[in-house]
């Protein structure tokens, strides 16, 4: 590709009239780590995955999933074995750099330069892209997460929680469609997490696709819209979050008694109900097989009185548990 082609490209990468449907896309994405002495480790195996533009799009899988790798390709830091994959519609094999322009990531380790200010850092990064300094703005980006009051000083001296945004704060110089975070809220505290969810949302509505990697599946329930299982290099699930919980069909139910029970009445053996501490019958059940109205049935013929009844649905975090151990 010539110099005017790559020059062609990334104007469209500025252009905010060029919309793909896709802001990533991989099919039959594989990656083999050659190991001497060993067996090689297949980390990515015909990996399809396509990321909606637009989307805050989280990626969860066990430790040694893949994830990493995956990450890794895209920001053309690892080179895949075999396959396709794109960004912004943008070939990662043809135009390498124009792809790399347009991701931006923020890794998992907090690995800045103790010596150079925020500002200096930011600055630096604009220019290891290419962005002239008549189109940096530096110091929006500092105010945008929160950093302008110290951007004269030594990173070293900023706390966790800075040093955590200033990560997102370099991944921004260049202006990216499209950015990965890489368990952006590892290690710090509640408040700073939500505050950085905040900022993962404003990010989201001012156009720019997300794509999330996160431990915390309360993280990914919350602020994903899209949610994909990846277990030992394989893409197992991608669904709407709620469309993913949705899958489990199962529900808990607890209903307070008034009396005083010590075992479960011999009509509600069949629900399997569980008698807790708090005098509580808690049955868990398939909604597509049980229904409600037989349960209470069932409690007013054993001569209960139901006090109070509570039901708990099913969570991102069960849908994560049932699904892994099934491509186990």
């Amino acid at each position: 590709m010539n110099k005017k082609d790559t020059k062609d490209i990334n104007n469209l990468i500025k252009d905010k009239s060029y919309l793909p449907d896709k802001a990533v896309s991989t099919r039959g994405l594989e990656k083999i780590y050659k190991v001497k002495g060993n067996r090689d480790i297949h980390a990515l195996r015909a990996f399809d995955l396509d990321v909606p533009r637009g989307v805050i799009f989280g990626l969860l899988g066990p430790n040694g999933a893949g994830k990493s790798t995956f990450i890794n390709i895209l920001a053309g830091l690892v080179l895949k074995t075999d396959g396709k994959a794109s960004v912004w519609g943008i070939d990662i094999d043809k135009n390498p750099r124009a792809a790399r322009s347009a991701i931006g990531v923020v890794p998992q380790e907090l690995n800045l330069d103790a010596f150079f200010t925020p500002k200096e850092l930011l600055e630096l990064q604009a220019g290891l892209y290419g962005v002239p300094p008549i189109e940096r703005h530096t110091e929006d980006i500092l105010k945008r997460v929160g950093l302008i009051g110290v951007a004269n000083t030594f990173s070293r001296e900023l706390s966790g929680g800075m040093r955590r945004r200033l990560l997102v704060a370099k991944a921004l110089v260049h202006n990216p469609p499209v950015l990965v975070l890489d368990e952006p809220t590892a290690g710090v505290d509640v408040e700073l997490r939500q505050s950085l969810w905040e900022f993962i949302i404003e990010l989201k509505n001012n156009g720019t696709t997300i794509i999330l990697t996160t431990h915390y599946i309360e993280e990914a329930e919350q602020l994903c819209d899209i949610v994909a299982i990846i277990n030992d290099g394989q893409l197992i699930t991608s669904d709407p979050t709620e469309k993913l919980v949705a899958r489990l069909d199962n529900k808990e139910l607890r209903i307070s008694i008034s009396e005083k029970i010590k075992g479960i009445p011999s009509n509600l053996s069949k629900y399997h109900a569980v008698l807790n501490d708090k005098n509580e019958l808690v049955f868990r059940y398939q909604t597509s097989k049980t229904e409600i109205n037989s349960v209470l049935k069932a409690i007013s013929e054993a001569g209960l009185t139901v006090n109070d009844i509570s039901s708990k649905e099913p969570d991102l975090e069960q849908v994560f548990l049932d699904i892994t151990r099934k491509s186990k």
